[in-house]
């Protein structure tokens, strides 16, 4: 029994059947998720084939120092932002042998939203080495903690695989 639903589980599996087949690795870069996209991943077995490595950026300090988001992108746009969830990507990617990455940033809450930038509001971001660059922008309300975390993984997983281009 997997600690996480059913529909993520299924994304899960998809992405390291699929991924491994091709011989595609993966790197995550997570705030908001706080590990739990790569969690979902090695849930599968045959992980270890697919997931090169997940970094857990939960402070501005840790996404400059591990994935190299700028300073003047955190100054100028802040740590939830387009901005920043494309640079962690980039640093996701490019810090590691993937050949596809994955990288989140929003509030999760039940604090810290404000009316420019509510609870519920994530960035996520994808980038293959083939050049793919995607950008979401999701707004999943005020839902509760939880269910915003698990949303995103879902969203997360699904822009690995179309990143992917599976």
């Amino acid at each position: 029994m997997s600690v996480f639903p059913a529909e993520i589980e299924a994304l899960a599996a998809r992405i390291i059947t699929e991924f491994s087949a091709r011989g595609l690795m993966v790197s995550t870069a997570e705030s908001c998720t706080g590990g739990l996209i790569a969690g979902a991943l090695t849930e599968i077995a045959g992980s270890s084939a697919v997931v090169d490595r997940g970094f857990v950026t939960y402070t501005n300090d840790a996404k400059m120092d591990l994935i190299g988001v700028a300073p003047a992108t955190l100054a100028a746009f802040g740590a939830v932002s387009k901005e920043t969830a494309l640079q962690m990507a980039d640093g996701a990617l490019y810090r590691s042998r993937a050949a596809v990455a994955v990288a989140v940033t929003g509030i999760a809450g039940p604090g810290g939203g404000s009316t420019e930038k509510p609870v519920g509001l994530v960035h996520l971001s994808a980038q293959s080495r083939a050049g793919i660059v995607l950008h979401r922008e999701m707004r999943y309300g005020d839902i509760g903690r939880s269910a915003i975390r698990l949303a995103t993984v879902r969203t997360g997983l699904e822009m690995l695989i179309e990143a992917a281009g599976i």
